[in-house]
């Protein structure tokens, strides 16, 4: 009976971990992983990715409304300056395009990972965490930006509002840069 695995597909395992089929022979599947090492599985402990997405359609995208309801989107406990933040907002937008989406990712995959969730970040659609971080409250996404560059919303407002090269230099003090230009490569979807 020939296997359901080809080589070259993709799949992936009931804890979501993915690997790409080197060859299916008499039950077992010899695959390798995404750094380049090399394992075996029973047929039985892999899922096609039609499985896989079929198993986790419901679970992906049920996650974006979570989001919204998530802990990282409820409203600051400190009070914030609404016209600080939405200036903020505008000044990071301009100074450093594609941070706030790296800001917007970066709190899904923190939800997801505490939830339990991790495998789900991969599928994760950058687009879709930017609209749920534009649905919230300007207060809300410059506390998530400060956060994200170890720093308090007043301190960042503040910042912001000396000048753009105040702005700049705290960001990039506070910033995972590494993290920021890996995303830089991330296909948008």
């Amino acid at each position: 009976m020939p296997s359901r695995f080809t080589p070259g597909s993709a799949v992936y395992t009931k804890d979501g971990r993915h690997y790409v089929v080197d060859e299916a022979v008499h039950g077992m599947v010899y695959c390798t992983a995404t750094g380049g090492a090399e394992t075996e599985f029973p047929e039985s402990q892999l899922m096609t990715e039609a499985e896989w997405a079929a198993r986790t359609g419901g679970r992906r995208e049920m996650l974006y409304s979570r989001l919204k309801q998530s802990r990282a989107f409820m409203p600051p406990k400190t009070v914030i300056d609404h016209a600080g933040a939405v200036r903020t907002l505008a000044r990071v937008e301009q100074l450093f395009p594609g941070l706030l989406d790296f800001i917007a990712f970066t709190a899904a995959s923190r939800m997801l990972t505490e939830s339990g969730d991790q495998a789900l970040v991969a599928e994760l659609s950058i687009a879709k965490c930017r609209a749920v971080f534009d649905a919230a409250t300007p207060e809300v996404r410059a506390n998530l930006l400060a956060e994200a560059i170890s720093t308090t919303p007043a301190t960042l407002i503040s910042a912001s509002s000396l000048g753009e090269n105040m702005a700049r230099a705290m960001i990039e003090k506070g910033l995972d840069t590494a993290a920021f230009d890996a995303f830089g490569s991330r296909r948008r979807n």
